[in-house]
């Protein structure tokens, strides 16, 4: 094979193995779709448990319709049994915050196709089974229907108290943790 042909057949690779490695990194993006403009909770609309936040007036707050698909996730704390901080009831089951349920971020939750569907959770060095019970919603957000709390951000599993603590995390440090998780 010539000098010339062998180079050529490097450059060939050397292109096609940038565009696989594009693709595959283009394939775990999940880009913003929209904004929403906060505005003020009327007077004790927007619930605090468990370090919610409350939408600000004229803050801009970034929308997602999808999740990336490698599912590393932020672990968050929420209460997802009736009358909890998380808005509305749950859209797929009744339970207690001693259960170990989930609400997945928007992309994730695949239009309730994971309703009641259980998932593994991988964080804190140990792992928990918990059922799909609600969407984190990524695409809406500052208005009744979710408490006046902003939207969820793409990669988010808002779990109750029973998930945190089967994962072993002390109650002081609820609130955010880096976890994988899969479909069980």
């Amino acid at each position: 094979m010539s000098s010339f042909s062998s180079h050529f057949l490097v450059l060939v690779v050397l292109v096609l193995t940038t565009m696989i490695s594009s693709l595959e990194v283009e394939a775990q993006t999940c880009k913003p779709s929209g904004k929403i403009k906060g505005i003020k909770p009327p007077s004790g609309e927007c619930k605090k448990g468990f370090n919610s936040e409350c939408c600000k007036p004229g803050e801009l707050y970034t929308t997602y319709k999808c999740s990336p698909s490698d599912r590393k996730a932020v672990l968050t704390t929420n209460s997802l049994e009736k009358g909890g901080d998380g808005g509305g009831p749950s859209e797929c089951d009744n339970h207690s915050d001693d259960t170990p349920v989930v609400a997945l971020s928007t992309g994730w939750y695949d239009n309730g196709n994971r309703c009641l569907h259980k998932i593994i959770i991988n964080g804190n060095g140990r792992s928990v089974v918990a059922k799909v019970v609600d969407e984190c919603d990524s695409t809406m957000g500052c208005d009744g229907d979710h408490d006046y709390q902003p939207p969820c951000p793409h990669n988010i599993v808002d779990a109750s108290p029973a998930v945190w603590k089967a994962l072993g995390v002390s109650r002081e440090n609820w609130g955010s943790l880096d976890i994988t998780w899969s479909d069980a």
